[in-house]
């Protein structure tokens, strides 16, 4: 069967909180509020580094790219999360459905390879410091954002047209406000074997070896920090690492939830998969401009400065 003979609906329909449709109104307030800190606060952060001369170095740069792919990611779904749950407006056009899945996918895994970088930054600074200025220049800070982001576009360049070649005629209705490659290829009535196991090896062979990597770069630097005869200097240099280490946190516990519990979990009651997917959309995007801008002092002096100086033109 052709790939353009192949019948798929016209649009989806979204779901926001199943059994409370009638009511999920009053969750745009909360979700409006996530939506201005995800958007404001990553802002701040993108214009904080760039008008502050203290912060041209190398964890603020990859900072600033951690924070422009929640703001993409942040407006790749506010559309229709927000059509959802404030106007009940549950349709998406198919074509834009995948457009809405590919990008989702894309930041995501723009966001992994950017927290591998910044692990990498936080092992060269501990374990190798003379060589912190040689080996982590422009040019390779550069080379690193644009890797990142080709490997996600690359990589996931054949979803879209992996899952189009999928009949769908079972249903059109989607379990998230957001499109999801898991999600919607639970809809196709034809065999998804070859959609899963992509799925699988870009899972593992992205996002885990990431983590892998990053889970290598903190033993590293653990055991470069314990070689530190003094106590001070041994806290002093792990308290570098706190804002990345629950940056990680935040973004790979979701992650892995999700992921464990679009595939394995068949019997997990489905508000469990709705609340889940929830978190790992919002969670990253609110938690990773509060975490830098509360632990990192030199993030937030700029910040503080840089309101300042819009008070002071006033």
């Amino acid at each position: 069967m052709g790939l353009f003979n192949i019948t798929h609906p016209a649009f989806f329909l979204l779901t926001g909180i199943p059994g409370l449709e009638s009511s999920q109104f009053w969750l745009a307030g909360p979700l409006c509020v996530m939506y201005a800190v995800a958007l404001g606060g990553n802002t701040v952060i993108l214009q904080a580094v760039r008008a502050e001369p203290s912060l041209h170095q190398p964890m603020c740069y990859f900072l600033s790219m951690l924070s422009f792919s929640d703001v993409a990611m942040s407006v790749a779904t506010l559309p229709t999360v927000l059509r959802t749950f404030c106007l009940n407006a549950r349709t998406i056009d198919f074509d834009a459905c995948l457009i809405q899945m590919f990008l989702i996918h894309s930041f995501s895994m723009m966001e992994s390879g950017i927290l591998l970088a910044m692990s990498f930054d936080r092992y060269v600074a501990i374990c190798d410091p003379l060589r912190y200025a040689t080996v982590l220049t422009n040019e390779v800070i550069a080379g690193v954002g644009l890797a990142v982001t080709a490997r996600s576009f690359i990589i996931l360049f054949p979803l879209p047209f992996l899952f189009k070649r999928l009949p769908i005629c079972r249903s059109n209705v989607l379990s998230h406000s957001y499109c999801l490659h898991p999600d919607m290829m639970k809809l196709a009535c034809a065999d998804i074997t070859i959609n899963s196991i992509y799925g699988l090896f870009v899972l593992m062979s992205t996002f885990g070896m990431d983590l892998l990597f990053i889970f290598l770069s903190y033993v590293l630097i653990l055991h470069s920090v314990m070689a530190i005869a003094s106590h001070e200097e041994r806290l002093k240099a792990l308290k570098t690492c706190v804002s990345h280490i629950l940056a990680v946190l935040a973004f790979y516990v979701p992650m892995i939830g999700v992921s464990t519990v679009h595939r394995f979990g068949k019997h997990v009651p489905h508000y469990i998969h709705v609340l889940l997917s929830n978190i790992y959309l919002f969670v990253p995007p609110v938690l990773n401009p509060l975490i830098y801008s509360a632990k990192t002092k030199e993030i937030c002096r700029a910040i503080v400065r840089m309101f300042h100086h819009i008070k002071m033109r006033l």
